[in-house]
């Protein structure tokens, strides 16, 4: 079995990316035009629609095969009987699984009716059809002779250590923030199994509700999504709301008997409940299913061990979709925009700024919006205001949910390339000094607006929704973690102001980004504290500045004790 290769030997060897469009590697020869170095930007123009659409209708000619022998050639050879196969790929999750993908959908049927229920030697077996399949020659004594290497596709990146290895064969800065996206980002085939993971759940569903369907949302289609991250989906109802709209143009009314109950709230719960129960006690290779119902937004937590995916299923989820697709948008405008987020957010985690358990740090998305407005704030501005994008927009595009504006243009060509020439080297510098320097005790982050507005409470760090303008996305950040983000950016700003690279190349030391990734202080901890000092009392003076903003009274009494 083949692994792909790394180290710096792997250098300029094309990877798919996260809209499916081939993408090559930054190549390493001095004075690299950056504008090509993320091909997929130049590839990618079809709306966020129609995208999720074609990924969606691919799930469904799609079946996964475990292989505990493996024969390529007999496996293929066995389902082409079945219908010409558009793709395939193999990976390991439990053990050796094959991902086939057939250019018709009547091939699955096909392969369905010709596949047996496993014999039920020690254990009694849940009649459920689904489209996952094991494959096993008949005779047991030739499997081994039989078994052929297949190339697997890997489904998660490498590790840190080996990042910053790689980084150092780089020739400059941008080279190596292209690299990082290049190593981080979802590949084809890991998007297609995240598709492929929803299409499996949605069989159960349409059990119950033959009208629904369940889609990917977040990271997995914003194309900001990194190799190993969950899986967001929502149980979608819209086609059975769509045939209440056509009932509407006839001269009468008739409608469906269904259970009426007393909120919206309640009906999810229930739902969520059925499915989280189903997948349980039927569903194959879903495990640790935890149903979360009393949550904000319900939802139920599952692992799904033929993908290898940790799995979040909640329903209707119509705001986070447009907050997907606006990412989407601004990932798919500038080839500067997925590769200045994916290093911020690697360098986040390696200092412990995020962290994937819920806390009081700043999370990916605060993050990721965070590098959204810092672009919106280049002179001239690297991506629109959402206010712009608005503007941009038609009939088709006006979307109000739960009497919230989500209004934008969705036709990518509409909108007018940036005339910002700024590098990324550059650019990322810029940002630690910006955050670095930023007046987080009054002003806050609108990416609506573009601008910095006045902080509507006291919360630490305020970030606008972009959607839902009386919501902060941000609140959970405290002022120590807070503190810690701007030293941090303080600390990198530094760094890549004072490196001298030939030296660092000479003596064998991490550089540029790799410098960035390696743990801060270790080499000369107290340059770091003094450029740290004056921090401290950010915390002082921000508790003041909250206690001015809720009460005055309340500031009088506390000065008072």
């Amino acid at each position: 079995i083949s692994a792909a290769p790394g180290g710096c030997a792997g250098r300029g060897q094309a990877r798919l990316g996260s809209s499916g469009a081939a993408v090559q590697k930054a190549p390493q020869a001095a004075g690299a035009d950056e504008a090509g170095e993320d091909a997929e930007v130049n590839n990618r123009k079809k709306t966020f629609t129609e995208v999720q659409t074609e990924r969606s209708e691919q799930a469904e000619r799609t079946v996964l095969i475990k292989c505990p022998k493996i024969n390529e050639k007999a496996l293929l050879q066995y389902l082409s009987t079945h219908g010409n196969i558009e793709s395939h790929f193999f990976f390991e999750s439990r053990g050796i699984h094959a991902l086939i993908e057939f250019s018709e959908k009547s091939s699955v049927a096909s392969l369905q009716d010709d596949i047996g229920i496993p014999r039920a030697a020690e254990h009694h077996v849940v009649p459920f059809k689904s489209r996952l399949f094991t494959f096993m020659l008949k005779n047991p004594g030739s499997q081994a002779a039989a078994e052929t290497p297949v190339h697997l596709t890997p489904q998660s990146h490498i590790p840190v250590k080996e990042l910053i290895q790689k980084l150092c064969c780089a020739d400059s800065l941008t080279t190596q923030m292209y690299s990082l996206l290049n190593e981080y980002q979802l590949t084809e085939e890991n998007i297609k199994l995240r598709f492929l993971a929803c299409s499996l759940v949605r069989d159960f569903a349409r059990a119950y509700f033959p009208d629904s369907t369940v889609k990917p949302f977040g990271s997995s289609v914003n194309t900001f999504g990194k190799l190993g991250c969950d899986v967001d989906m929502f149980l979608d109802f819209h086609d059975t709301q769509k045939h209440a709209t056509k009932m509407k143009k006839a001269p009468f009314e008739m409608e469906y008997q269904m259970k009426r109950l007393p909120s919206e709230r309640l009906a999810t719960q229930k739902i969520l409940s059925v499915i989280g129960d189903c997948l349980d006690n039927f569903g194959p290779g879903c495990v640790s299913i935890q149903k979360i119902l009393n949550a904000r937004c319900p939802l139920v937590k599952f692992s799904h061990q033929p993908t290898g995916f940790q799995c979040d299923l909640s329903v209707s989820n119509s705001i986070a979709t447009k907050s997907s697709e606006l990412l989407y948008i601004y990932g798919s405008l500038d080839p500067r925009v997925r590769a200045l987020v994916f290093t911020i957010r690697c360098w986040a985690r390696v200092h412990g700024l995020t962290n994937s358990a819920p806390g009081t740090w700043i999370t990916n998305f605060s993050l990721t919006m965070m590098v959204m407005f810092f672009l919106q704030r280049r002179s001239p501005p690297i991506i629109p205001t959402l206010d712009q994008l608005k503007k941009l927009a038609d009939e088709e595009d006006k979307h109000v949910i739960g009497g919230y504006d989500c209004t934008f243009v969705s036709d990518l060509s509409k909108i007018k390339p940036t005339k910002n020439t700024e590098t990324l080297d550059v650019l990322l510098g810029e940002f630690f000094e910006y955050f670095g320097n930023f007046d987080f005790r009054k002003n806050s982050i609108n990416l609506r607006k573009g601008k910095e507005v006045n902080k509507p409470e006291s919360s630490p760090l305020y970030i606008w929704n972009p959607f839902e303008q009386d919501l902060n996305i941000s609140k959970n950040v405290n002022q120590p973690q807070l503190e810690k983000f701007v030293a941090m950016a303080r600390e990198s700003a530094w760094i890549l102001q004072k490196e001298d690279k030939t030296q660092q190349v000479i003596n064998k030391e991490p550089w540029g980004l790799a410098a960035l990734l390696t743990p801060f202080g270790k080499s000369n901890p107290s340059k770091m504290r003094n450029r740290m000092k004056g921090l401290g009392s950010e915390t002082i003076r921000s508790l003041l500045d909250s206690l001015k903003l809720n009460n005055a009274n309340s500031l009088q009494k506390a000065v008072g004790k």
